[in-house]
Formats: C-alpha cells, sequence, structure tokens
C-alpha cells in the first residue's frame, strides 16, 4: 500500500507526517494499536521539507513525543485518501452487494435466485452509491434502488428465540436488526421474533449460540 499525508491544524498550524495509507486507515479504524510515520518525522509543510520548532510541537500537541504526536496526527487529523485506494474500496463494497444479494435475494414472481451477472447489472443501472458500512445495515436502502430495476426480495428465515436473562444485554444487540417482535418474559429472559436473510441464518444461529453458549431456544416458524 502506498504512503500517504497524514494532515492536522493545531493552535493554527499545520503539521503533517507521511504515513503507509493502509496502516493509517487501520489505525483510524482502531484495528491498530500502533502507527509510525515515515522516517519518524513531523513537517509543517512535508513537500518543501519545512519542519516545526519543538515550542511549536509543545504548543499543539502538550508533548514533543513524536511517536504521540503521530498518533494525534492519524487519530484527529485527516488522512489524504488517493483515488486509486477509492477506486479499490468501491469495487470491494460493489462485490460484497453482489455476493450478498446472489445468496439472499429472489425474484419475487418466480421465486428463483438471481444469477452473479444478473444483480451486477442491476446494480449498475440503478446507480446505487453503496456505503463504507455492512452491506446488511444499508440493504433496505440498496433493495430500493434494484427493485426499480428488477423484481426483488430477500428470502428470510423467521426464527423465534428464548434468551435467558443472563445473556440479554449482549444477544439484543445483535438481534436488533433482524427483530420483528419481542417479548420479555416473567424471569427477565427475551422472547424474540426475528426475520434474517436466509444466506446468513448459520453465520446468525453460530453468533448467537457464542454470546448464549448455546443456551437461546430456538423454533423456526412457518409461513
Amino acid at each position: 500500500m502506498p504512503n500517504t499525508i497524514a494532515r492536522i491544524k493545531k493552535a493554527g498550524k499545520h503539521f503533517e507526517i507521511i504515513v503507509d495509507l493502509e496502516n493509517a486507515l487501520k489505525f483510524k479504524k482502531g484495528e491498530i494499536s500502533y502507527i509510525e510515520a515515515e522516517g519518524d518525522r513531523i513537517f509543517r509543510d512535508s513537500k518543501k521539507g519545512d519542519i516545526p520548532s519543538r515550542a511549536d510541537l509543545e504548543e499543539a500537541f502538550k508533548t514533543t513525543d513524536v511517536n504521540t504526536i503521530v498518533q494525534k496526527i492519524v487519530k484527529e487529523g485527516e488522512v489524504q485518501v488517493n483515488q486509486e485506494y477509492r477506486d479499490e474500496e468501491h469495487e470491494k463494497r460493489f462485490k460484497q452487494a453482489v455476493d450478498f444479494l446472489v445468496k439472499n435475494a429472489i425474484d419475487p414472481q418466480t421465486g428463483n435466485p438471481f444469477t452473479t451477472e444478473r444483480i451486477k447489472n442491476a446494480l449498475e443501472q440503478s446507480h446505487i452509491i453503496i456505503k463504507n458500512t455492512a452491506i446488511e445495515n444499508q440493504i433496505n436502502d440498496i433493495l430500493a434502488k434494484v427493485s426499480q430495476i428488477i423484481p426483488i426480495k430477500i428470502e428470510t428465515k423467521k426464527v423465534k428465540i428464548v434468551v435467558p436473562a443472563i445473556y440479554t444485554g449482549q444477544a439484543y444487540g445483535m438481534m436488533a436488526q433482524y427483530k420483528d417482535q419481542e417479548k420479555w418474559l416473567n424471569d427477565g429472559s427475551l422472547e424474540v421474533i426475528v426475520n434474517v436473510p436466509a444466506g446468513m441464518i448459520m453465520s446468525f444461529f453460530d453468533k448467537l449460540n457464542s454470546i448464549t453458549r448455546g443456551s437461546a431456544l430456538t423454533e423456526n416458524i412457518k409461513e
């Protein structure tokens, strides 16, 4: 991954560093805990090679420690992203959307699944902007656009789940986006009816069983 510039303005002055693009973005998202600048150097203008004084660093960052300053610049500042990276990310998100719809969507008129090519064409014709978030979290927006091109719906499995009281806090969050109904029972346990995309049902159960240590009761509901 190429290097890029990360910059920030503090105490009325500009500061820049040169960092690995991929590592900088991972650090900004909290996926890695350490980031270093090329040559351990901090600039006022990296193209000109202008370097700030220690007094400027102390005033802006309350420290002159290079590692601390580098982390603050990446975490709080702007990381420049080039067009090549944007294109790669767009292609990655597009492929994720295609894979999700091929696995989970059907033609409601025939009940048949779609081919990869059919989904690709529909997504391209819809001109939808796929965001940099999980596909399942934006699937309603995607379907709204794609359904203007082809008849489409997500095939789901309806399941009733009873989660013991001790695990409801953790389990509630992972079930929330699929929840149709919920009912709190007298013993503190939670009864939920969820609609989960068919292609995700096994991974859904895996997560549920991991959280509840296999103690959740599940029952498939036929519609």
